[in-house]
């Protein structure tokens, strides 16, 4: 017995010191690093989650967007129906492995996750795999929003003496000058001696546009932005007709 326990110590010490590759299959029990790296996954699928339809490649790059993620592999077209499933790639901490741990150590592990509509927040399915060959992949900037030049639509148009009458025309005129985006859209109204306009722009994937409203009427020319809950969709807070008679704040 005692040969045999100084036969197995080489072995054992061999097996503390050298470096094996990792696999997911070769633990039935996660090791701490491990083990911190799923919890690493799973915080950032709580940044990520949503209950929306959003397209795969949107969802892999907000993944992206988180430090210390990286995506190696996207399954499925969109969050709707069976989802999309994320292959990500994080890191953990933990004891270094061994009878007598001195320090800690640092490793790189890979997940997969899936997302849909029916996803339950924090329940992602995940699953730690073997990390796929390759670079993480990049799903390049996101798209930019044009930015609507208040202060240059203040400046252009036209101020209006008290008694007078705004014209519509003029009114256009001062916003074409401007070269605005094609992203921007413009609408016009006009009710009695006076003129509303509003520029307005969805960003990409968002629940509210980003609007500015102009009035134009006898003795005062106003540019302002609602309030974001009258810029919802839906609100009508980003209309011509809300230049013309605006709304009253929120309470």
């Amino acid at each position: 017995m005692r040969r045999l326990a100084i036969l197995l110590l080489p072995a054992l010490l061999a097996a503390g010191c050298g470096e094996v590759p990792y696999s997911a299959k070769s633990n039935a029990t996660e090791d701490p690093a491990t083990a911190n790296a799923r919890k690493a996954a799973d915080s950032a699928g709580d940044k990520i989650y949503t209950a929306r339809v959003w397209p795969a490649r949107d969802l892999a790059r907000r993944a992206t967007d988180i430090d210390g993620v990286e995506v190696m592999r996207v399954r499925g077209t969109s969050t709707a129906g069976t989802g999309v499933v994320l292959v990500v790639r994080v890191s953990g901490t933990g004891p270094e492995p061994g009878p007598f741990p001195d320090g800690t150590v640092t490793v790189q592990r890979c997940f997969q996750m899936r997302f849909s509509t029916t996803t339950e927040w924090h329940d992602y399915e995940t699953r730690l795999v073997d990390c796929p060959p390759g670079e993480p992949m990049d799903f390049g900037p996101w798209p930019k929003t044009p930015k609507i030049p208040s202060e240059k639509l203040e400046k252009a148009l036209p101020r209006v003496p008290a008694g007078g009458k705004a014209d519509e025309a003029k009114v256009r005129a001062a916003v074409a000058s401007l070269r605005l985006d094609p992203a921007i859209t413009r609408e016009f109204m006009t009710k009695g001696d006076t003129v509303g306009l509003v520029l307005r722009v969805r960003p990409y994937m968002a629940d509210a546009f980003d609007c500015v409203l102009a009035r134009v009427a006898p003795g005062r020319t106003s540019v302002w932005s609602p309030p974001r809950i009258q810029r919802m969709l839906g609100e009508g807070g980003c209309s011509a007709g809300n230049a013309v008679h605006p709304m009253p704040p929120p309470h």
